[in-house]
């Protein structure tokens, strides 16, 4: 058993780690993209992110102000027996707790036209996958509002192919321009249907930046992405630059013959993300 109180410390506890700090693998393709970079103004911007994040873990203060959406990946073991209704209102607590303790900006309002903000962040938006085992996975994506905003789906003929979902991609991130804070990492679901393609988007974020697709396929797929996007020219924050985005994560799933749905979810340079794994 796990208790309702021990996934609410936990989810609190990495609403200020995803807040304070970045992975090391967003972390080391910021400096990977800083190398590859030659103009002294875009070196400087570099240069500013890497303070900023010292900065943030320093003072314990968010490295973005926009601590955005609350996105929570659960992978629940068949074994754990707590019920998807007392996990759902963990995580809630548990958020309510994060933004609250570490003062943390809320952003969520309860009706979208009436605009009346919640003042606790909640309620996150929560997915939860069984497995099999013995564990809860919990991995919280803060999701800021500007790159949120440039992310799209577009309901592609099958016959337009593999070209035509690059074509896609690129010019999202195109039209994107500078509005999401770039340099982006760029999330792709391909396949399902109107509903399930942007969920395999924002859920192929969390893959690492340092491991390849598993389908040497779709490998090739992310990387001439990422050659095209990167060819655009618009770089850290709009300034130019050869590196417009750090990586391209592609998510797929079956779909209907007559469809080819293709979701783009950008997300900005300050791509904050954090997992904890708690056991029976």
């Amino acid at each position: 058993m796990i208790s309702q109180k021990t996934i609410k410390i936990a989810v609190a506890e990495l609403c200020k780690k995803a807040s304070f700090s970045l992975p090391k693998d967003v972390m080391q393709a910021l400096d990977n993209a800083f190398k590859n970079e030659k103009s002294p103004r875009v070196q400087d911007i570099y240069k500013l992110f890497k303070k900023n994040i010292q900065i943030a873990g320093k003072k314990q203060v968010p490295a973005c102000q926009d601590t955005g959406t609350s996105v929570v990946f659960v992978e629940k073991g068949d074994k754990v027996k707590i019920s998807d209704v007392d996990l759902i209102n963990a995580i809630n607590n548990g958020v309510k707790v994060g933004y609250k303790k570490y003062f943390l900006r809320k952003s969520i309002v309860k009706d979208p036209l009436r605009r009346e903000n919640t003042k606790d962040n909640t309620p996150a938006i929560i997915h939860i996958e069984p497995k099999r085992g013995s564990s809860l996975k919990i991995t919280l994506l803060q999701k800021g509002g500007g790159a949120e905003n440039c992310s799209q789906i577009k309901m592609l003929k099958p016959a337009e192919g593999y070209e035509g979902v690059l074509d896609f991609i690129v010019e999202t991130v195109r039209q994107a321009s500078s509005k999401g804070c770039p340099p982006y990492v760029i999330g792709v679901g391909i396949g399902g249907n109107f509903e399930q393609a942007p969920y395999l988007a924002k859920k192929s974020l969390l893959r690492n930046l340092t491991k390849p697709n598993k389908d040497p396929f779709y490998d090739k797929m992310e990387k001439e992405a990422l050659k095209r996007i990167n060819q655009l020219g618009i770089g850290p924050q709009g300034f130019g630059g050869f590196v417009t985005a750090i990586g391209v994560n592609i998510e797929v799933a079956p779909c209907h013959i007559a469809s080819l749905p293709v979701a783009v979810n950008t997300e900005c340079s300050m791509h904050r993300h954090a997992s904890v794994t708690l056991k029976i």
